[in-house]
């Protein structure tokens, strides 16, 4: 037994990820969200304890479906409309109609994204973006169609373009993120390039259309090339939020000591959460969140290399990705590298029912991870133990 190593499985250091970067939510929501209250004392809010309950729900979700064989949730069915992938899809569908009825849906700050379930609001963009994650990773891997043939691929990604006309909606930036990680899996799961290449341009045409038909969408992307030609108007977000980074320098202001959250920085609890984790945490604290994400994708990456079953692979790399590339997004908005765009932090920026969706999408990656047959409790210093040796490795323990 001393002449082995321990280590932490990739379960464990998902866990860890996950667990940090809400428990890094809380403390930054509750901070930010000081300026409602306007104390000066470190209480807890009522946002605050609201998103702490949402946290302890979120991971207690995470090891309840980390438990679930996923095999078993997405195996091959006798017919493709047996499939629970495709029945969450025909869910989300419907949820993003309804959002738009008048009565059903709940408009804030002129955005109608929730469904108001009593004391619990749904946003059904969240089932969309997860729905979608399922059914291509299920769809691409037992292949009910010929994907290889052009008919094949047009009923794979017919689904998926659905849903984004649905979101879009609602949201631009939720539809383009669906729309760019359905593309990443499509050609991780060996879609003919030729197919993509058809249908990309049409793609980028109506993206273009979908941004220049909207005055604000336009007038965000021109003031991203100059905030201060408009700083009270456009161009008031970014500039707010590069002063969170100025400010903050190496260390930070500390914990609770932010100025920018009192009432300059818009958003401070969701779209912008990372400025004010710049701001009172630093370098420091900038560095460790990105560091937590990049923990999430070493466990996947591990994970595509070593599973053998190629739902496993696809279904880690698809849940990797819509969580990555969300959180690249945020945060290349929050630094001013992009166009501003609407959109939390993962794990990270207040949330409810779409903060418990998410760690549940994760929580598949959980499962997938327990099922690796190379993820073990130790491992030989020098070399990979043979699975006849991991008997004898027992015994001698």
């Amino acid at each position: 037994m001393d002449a082995c190593i321990y280590r932490l499985r990739l379960r464990d250091i998902l866990s860890i990820c996950v667990i940090a970067l809400l428990l890094l939510g809380v403390l930054m929501v509750q901070s930010a969200s000081t300026n409602i209250t306007g104390d000066d004392k470190w209480e807890w809010t009522q946002r605050g304890t609201r998103h702490l309950i949402y946290a302890l729900a979120a991971i207690a979700t995470f090891f309840a479906v980390g438990r679930i064989d996923y095999t078993k949730l997405l195996e091959k069915q006798t017919s493709v409309w047996r499939t629970p992938a495709l029945w969450l899809v025909l869910l989300a569908a419907i949820s993003c109609v309804l959002v738009l009825v008048p009565g059903v849906g709940k408009e804030v700050n002129g955005a109608r994204r929730w469904i108001a379930l009593g004391p619990i609001q749904l946003q059904p963009s969240e089932m969309a973006k997860w729905s979608v994650v399922l059914l291509l990773s299920y769809w691409l891997t037992h292949r009910p169609v010929n994907i290889d043939k052009f008919t094949g691929f047009l009923a794979t990604l017919i689904p998926v373009g659905i849903l984004c006309l649905l979101v879009v909606i609602q949201d631009f930036g939720t539809a383009a993120l669906i729309a760019v990680c359905g593309l990443a899996m499509m050609m991780a799961g060996r879609v003919k390039w030729w197919h993509l290449a058809i249908v990309l341009p049409p793609l980028l045409g109506a993206a273009f259309w979908f941004v220049y038909h909207k005055e604000y969408r336009w007038k965000r992307m021109t003031a991203f090339l100059d905030p201060y030609a408009s700083p009270q108007g456009e161009g008031y977000h970014m500039i707010q939020s590069l002063l969170s980074f100025s400010t903050g320098g190496v260390l930070g202001k500390g914990l609770g000591n932010g100025i920018q959250k009192l009432g300059y920085l818009p958003e401070d609890t969701t779209d912008f959460i990372f400025a004010v984790i710049c701001e009172e945490l630093g370098l420091f604290g900038a560095l460790l969140t990105v560091v937590l994400y990049l923990g999430i994708v070493y466990v996947a990456w591990q994970t595509v290399k070593q599973k053998r079953d190629d739902l496993g692979r696809m279904l880690a790399f698809g849940v990797t990705t819509m969580i990555t590339t969300q959180a690249v997004i945020n945060i290349a908005v929050a630094t001013v590298s992009v166009p501003t765009k609407g959109m939390s932090l993962p794990l990270v920026s207040a949330g409810g029912t779409g903060l418990i969706i998410t760690c549940a999408a994760l929580g598949l990656l959980y499962s997938v991870t327990r099922k690796d047959p190379e993820d073990s409790d130790y491992v030989a210093p020098l070399h990979r133990i043979s699975p006849e040796s991991w008997e004898r490795l027992g015994k001698a323990a």
